[in-house]
């Protein structure tokens, strides 16, 4: 009888094998890497780091709530500004918004537009009433006061004010630098690619002071 692999259910790869895939998967190295370096089809390589990305997502999205003080920002992924396109972001590019936790975790989502009552819904899911929120001057973020939030910090970019006494949204910005230097390898992901490989940049950003191989290894022990 076929001994049950504990990382993934109905799995043909041993449970070494699987710790293999995994050890290169935290190095992030890519697919073709992987498959050179383990001796598999390279199609079998992305069937399990997708099944790894699936679980990374579903365990990043569970992240709340956000307390403190917490950056908002919003960013965009992909695509090229084109000329004549006017309007906040780029003409076909992955439009996301961030939250960041100061000296925490980030938590990223992937929305339709970043209009006001879609960020909005977000911060009041996933941030307490009793936090600080430090925002740029995106009208989006008008009346965040009364929905409920105390205390609301902007910085004007407009103005190229990037710091006040008061407040920054630096980390929520660097999160998203690193998340595109870290994307662009991949050159071009679809909207449902992206959102996974959006949320493994989240989720090693998060414990990057961790051991990422043990924390995915119980990760999938309890998926």
């Amino acid at each position: 009888m076929t001994r049950q692999n504990k990382y993934r259910k109905r799995s043909k790869l041993s449970e070494a094998k699987t710790r293999e895939l995994v050890t290169y998967f935290v190095l992030d190295l890519q697919a073709v890497q992987i498959a050179a370096i383990v001796g598999l089809n390279r199609n079998t390589v992305n069937s399990y780091l997708t099944y790894f990305r699936q679980q990374i997502a579903k365990a990043c999205e569970k992240e709340f709530p956000f307390k403190g003080d917490v950056e908002l920002d919003e960013s965009y992924f992909g695509g090229k500004r084109i000329k004549g396109k006017r309007g906040r972001g780029a003409y076909k590019k992955i439009p996301v918004f961030g939250l960041f936790k100061r000296n925490g975790k980030v938590f990223t989502q992937v929305v339709p537009n970043c209009s006001r009552p879609v960020l909005q819904a977000i911060v009041k899911g996933k941030v307490t009433f009793d936090s600080t929120l430090h925002t740029d001057g995106w009208r989006a973020y008008n009346g965040l006061v009364d929905l409920g939030y105390k205390r609301h910090y902007r910085v004007n970019h407009g103005v190229n004010e990037f710091a006040t006494k008061e407040s920054t949204i630096n980390g929520i910005e660097n999160f998203w630098g690193l998340a595109k230097v870290r994307l662009a390898k991949y050159r071009g992901l679809s909207r449902n690619t992206f959102y996974l490989h959006l949320k493994e940049c989240e989720w090693r950003f998060n414990y990057r002071s961790d051991n990422l191989y043990k924390k995915l290894i119980e990760l999938l022990r309890h998926s």
